[in-house]
């Protein structure tokens, strides 16, 4: 069988790692790129920097990675699937919801795959935790807690930081527990002096009845990615910057120290940091598109489960700006 024909606009920061793991990708071949405004990392290598998406079509391509500005999402999507290519879209699906319901419409109609970015479900630490979860390591799940903090990233200009940064703690977040959210409450702020918010602090409640909690800022001098999920038999901490998992444990012996005992609240038990295999997400998710065009697997991220990412980072935004707790009914 041939290889797939592989496309990708847009050559930023994201698009030069596209470009390096098509390349190496079995099955698919890269053949064109395009960007009409340039390619300051030299992405392209030996391949004619193309103008547009209308050329890229052109070149033949089986599938394309779109990894332009959300703004652009809808449009390049919509003229990828009228040309019955498969679309992996970098998150978020688009920059409104009614865009990217057009998108879902779009690819659904024609039997093309439609696949989202959202890179940190093949994160190998948060798959060992979704694994774990299932297998009932934690017994009741209780709360996921998730903090995704650093620098001002100026290549961002069209979002704020909910529809960029916090899109991959909602879509974690539900994919975890497999439920989605039916409550969000949030606060933002602004203090860059763009127009978008860069700092949210929400909290959700999923339909089966887990609470959730969220900080995610373009304020803070450290880089952070770090999700907690603590349930009835202790809590697992996942850090998606270094792919690790570490178990703390209720503990089952009795502390005898009555002052130290007195402050805490179930017992202190181990602490495991966990074994896990690591492999790139970025290579893993490719390879998820890859297999979902070839009909063999079907393990990426919809379009419709990143619309209603979508609609759960406005209903943040919409809460933030009501000072009111907003309500989000079944798609």
């Amino acid at each position: 069988m041939a290889n797939l024909r592989a496309g990708l606009i847009g050559l930023g920061m994201m698009g030069r790692n596209h470009a390096r793991v098509l390349r190496e990708l079995d099955g698919v071949d890269l053949v064109a790129v395009a960007d009409a405004h340039g390619d300051p990392h030299g992405a392209a290598g030996t391949l004619p920097l193309l103008g547009g998406v209308d050329d890229l079509i052109a070149a033949g391509i089986d599938m394309a990675v779109v990894a332009v500005p959300t703004g652009l999402h809808e449009e390049v999507g919509l003229a990828l699937a009228e040309a019955g290519v498969h679309v992996l879209v970098e998150k978020p699906i688009a920059s409104s919801v009614p865009a990217g319901q057009r998108l879902v419409e779009a690819f659904n109609s024609r039997g093309l795959v439609g696949a989202v970015g959202h890179i940190e479900r093949f994160n190998p630490a948060l798959q060992s935790l979704k694994a774990r979860i299932e297998a009932g390591d934690l017994g009741q799940v209780y709360q996921i807690a998730t903090r995704r903090q650093g620098p001002f990233p100026a290549r961002i200009a069209d979002v704020g930081v909910v529809k960029d940064l916090g899109t991959h703690d909602i879509d974690l977040t539900a994919w975890l527990v497999q439920s989605p959210f039916t409550s969000v409450s949030a606060r933002t702020t602004t203090q860059s002096g763009r127009p978008h918010e860069d700092m949210v602090a929400a909290v959700g409640t999923l339909e089966n009845g887990i609470m959730t909690s969220h900080l995610v800022n373009w304020l803070s001098p450290m880089k952070e990615r770090v999700t907690v999920v603590t349930g009835e038999r202790g809590a697992f901490v996942a850090d998606t910057l270094t792919a690790d998992l570490t178990f703390y444990e209720n503990g089952s012996v009795k502390t005898e120290w009555e002052a130290v005992s007195n402050f805490r609240g179930v017992s202190e038990g181990n602490v495991t940091r966990l074994a896990i295999a690591k492999r790139e997400p970025l290579r893993v998710e490719h390879e998820a598109f890859r297999d979902a065009i070839l009909g063999k697997a079907h393990n990426v991220v919809t379009m419709r489960e990143g619309l209603d990412t979508l609609r759960v980072a406005e209903a943040m935004i919409a809460s933030a700006t009501s000072r009111q707790t907003e309500r989000l009914t079944a798609s």
